[in-house]
């Protein structure tokens, strides 16, 4: 400054004098002729210039020191903003769960106050969570007041997750759970946006986790090798929207993860190798159009997984290669109106699976090459007028298929190239007024395949080429009015097969090229003895 001034007034002089002769000269110039211009008048004009040019000078300094007064404040800002964080992290590390509490507050209204470090504040509420928790009262460790503490956090996360427009919108960050403990948690009516939340390897072991009534859109969910044992993940009315929510190697036991009419369109709910012992999963009225429900290689040994009432529309569940030796897997009254539920290569050996009054319009559910030594799969009661559930290539050696009273008008039910070597397959009471039942190429050693009391009226049963060395084929008291039943090029080498007090008044019986040997038991009841090929 010292060096500025005197500099600046010997230019303002020089320049005040250049000013008085340059206009003087000038102004002379602009009269020729006439009286000489007064030296006020000059005075007058290199006065005005003079402040013309001193206003745009204490404009620039004006401007400079307001830069200098912005740039202290923002440091002071910035000082101040760093200080609150210092303090907050302090308060989140206090022994008292009370200054814990006012921690998290400070660090929740820091991060909407300091936007260049949300992200920093975020995270650091997240690494709270994820830090070691005792959830046992009777436990070394256990911290009297710090589940509300993390309940706290919790709800603060909610809020900041609600209102993707808003200014401190926390949606789009990533959250990392990963390891977290969770007894409880309200997260209901979150927006994931974009980002990555990640519940990896989280431990669920008790209370309610409510996401219910969220959106995930665009992002991914990763509850990779998470355990729940004693929890409930609550996803009731959830949306899913091309995100991708994965349970890989999972771990469910005693608790329950709960879709209860969520809404899943163009995402992926992924249960890979997840292994469910006694937990509950509930997707009951949920709609599925578009979306990816993925159980392949999962274990089921105990528990319930329940799609009651679901609504299917071009959406594929996998349950391909999955083991069932114990749960209940229910999709009881739900709608298939396309897509595909594939049961491909599974393992049952006890337990249920359960499609009682479901509603067959188009859908297709594949159980090709799955392996039956146990349990039930049930369609009793069940409607098909389109669609397809096809048992190709399985392998029954005991539990039970059931079709009893179901109404088959349209659609495929095929059992082609299957083996029955035990258990039973029964359509007890099933109505067949359309669509096609097929048994082609199958072997039949043991086991039962009944059909008592069934009507048929139409559409097509088939056995053509069938293998019947053993077991029993049974259609004791049914009625064929209308439709084929249809036995070319079987082979009937041992077993039974019974019509007895069947009803036989307008339907086709086909036994063209059908072969029987003595050993195999034929019991024609009141039908007319059919002459068939004995080898």
């Amino acid at each position: 400054m010292w060096l500025v001034a005197p500099v600046s007034l010997i230019l303002v002089a020089v320049l005040a004098y250049g000013l008085y002769h340059g206009v003087d000269a000038f102004l002379t110039a602009e009269n020729p002729g006439k009286k000489p211009v007064s030296g006020q008048d000059n005075v007058k004009t290199t006065v005005t210039a003079l402040t013309l040019v001193g206003a745009v000078l204490a404009g620039l300094y004006a401007y400079r020191k307001q830069l200098l007064d912005e740039g202290a404040s923002h440091r002071a800002d910035a000082t101040q903003l760093a200080e609150r964080y210092t303090k907050a992290a302090e308060q989140l590390g206090h022994d008292q769960a009370a200054v814990r509490l006012a921690g998290v507050y400070a660090m929740a209204r820091l991060a909407d106050d300091w936007e260049e470090q949300r992200r920093v504040c975020v995270d650091v509420l997240c690494a709270y969570l994820r830090m070691p928790y005792e959830t046992d009262t009777a436990a070394e460790g256990y911290m009297k007041g710090e589940r509300e503490v993390r309940l706290t956090i919790i709800r603060t996360i909610r809020d900041h997750l609600q209102d993707p427009a808003a200014s401190t919108t926390w949606c789009g960050y990533d959250l990392d759970f990963t390891g977290a403990v969770f007894d409880g948690g309200d997260f209901s009516g979150v927006q994931l946006i974009g980002g990555m939340v990640s519940f990896a390897g989280a431990i669920f072991s008790g209370g309610i986790v409510d996401f219910s009534n969220a959106a995930f859109s665009g992002g991914r969910v990763n509850f990779n090798h998470a355990s729940f044992s004693g929890s409930r993940v609550s996803f009731m009315r959830v949306s899913l929207s091309g995100s991708r929510v994965t349970f890989h190697r999972a771990t469910l036991s005693a608790g329950s993860v709960d879709f209860y009419r969520a809404t899943l369109s163009d995402g992926t709910l992924d249960f890979n190798s997840a292994a469910f012992t006694g937990s509950r999963v509930n997707f009951n009225r949920a709609t599925l159009s578009g979306s990816r429900v993925n159980f392949s290689h999962a274990t089921f040994s105990g528990g319930m997984l329940d799609f009651d009432s679901a609504a299917f529309s071009g959406s594929r569940v996998n349950f391909r290669r999955a083991t069932l030796s114990g749960s209940r897997v229910t999709f009881s009254q739900a709608r298939f109106s396309s897509g595909t539920v594939n049961f491909d290569g599974a393992i049952f050996s006890s337990g249920t699976v359960d499609f009682r009054r479901a509603i067959f319009s188009g859908a297709t559910v594949t159980l090709r090459r799955s392996s039956f030594s146990g349990g039930t799969v049930g369609f009793d009661g069940a409607t098909f007028s389109g669609g397809t559930v096809d048992f190709n290539g399985a392998e029954i050696t005991g539990g039970t298929l059931t079709f009893i009273s179901a109404e088959l008008s349209g659609g495929t039910v095929g059992f082609d190239s299957a083996t029955f070597s035990g258990g039973t397959v029964d359509f007890n009471g099933a109505e067949i007024t359309g669509g096609t039942l097929t048994f082609e190429w199958a072997t039949l050693s043991a086991g039962v395949v009944d059909f008592s009391l069934a009507t048929f009226s139409g559409g097509v049963i088939g056995f053509s080429s069938a293998e019947i060395t053993g077991g029993k084929l049974i259609f004791e008291l049914v009625t064929l009015s209308g439709g084929t039943v249809q036995f070319s090029g079987a082979m009937f080498s041992a077993g039974t097969i019974d019509f007895r007090n069947a009803a036989l008044a307008g339907s086709t019986l086909n036994f063209d090229g059908v072969l029987i040997d003595a050993a195999c038991t034929v019991v024609w009841g009141p039908l007319p003895t059919i002459d068939v090929n004995q080898p």
